[in-house]
């Protein structure tokens, strides 16, 4: 008896050429069909990518642009105090009049100072902030989307 179990497993006669053909071309669909999809889903993150990074570079020049304006401006600002204080500076006739001069300009110069660094701060923050804003969009954009799979 096992000899007839063995024949029947072995056996031609069970085998069915239509059954495995209609099997493998299941499969293969089936395989064609998630490749399509993966690839669908790889080309949007790609152009997703894309968008995300031109965005980005956009952002960090226009924000270098403005940051260089910002300190351009302040070096303009203190080249202007430093050469008023100059000519103020000439016009001294007395130690007591040099004293009060360079001290109303040391004074004003370190609140320009602190002035011009929040400035700047503000400004660094808000470039920061909008050169991350794409990555950050992309990022909650792709994790939404996995949490929807």
């Amino acid at each position: 008896m096992a000899t007839k179990k063995t024949d029947d497993v072995f056996s031609l006669a069970s085998f069915d050429p239509a059954k495995v053909t209609e099997t493998f071309r299941d499969f293969a669909e089936k395989g064609a069909a998630q490749s399509k999809e993966a690839y669908s889903k790889m080309k949007t993150a790609a152009e997703d990518a894309t968008k995300t990074v031109e965005a980005t570079l956009e952002s960090a020049q226009s924000g270098s642009v403005e940051l260089g304006l910002k300190a351009i401006d302040a070096l303009r600002t203190n080249a202007e105090n430093s050469l008023s204080h100059l000519e103020a500076l000439l016009g001294v006739k007395s130690v007591s009049e040099l004293f009060e001069l360079q001290t109303a300009f040391i004074r004003k110069q370190a609140e320009l100072a602190v002035e011009q660094a929040k400035s700047m701060q503000e400004a660094t923050r808000k470039v920061a902030e909008t050169v991350t804003k794409p990555g950050k969009d992309a990022a909650e954009k792709a994790l939404s989307g996995f949490k929807k799979s």
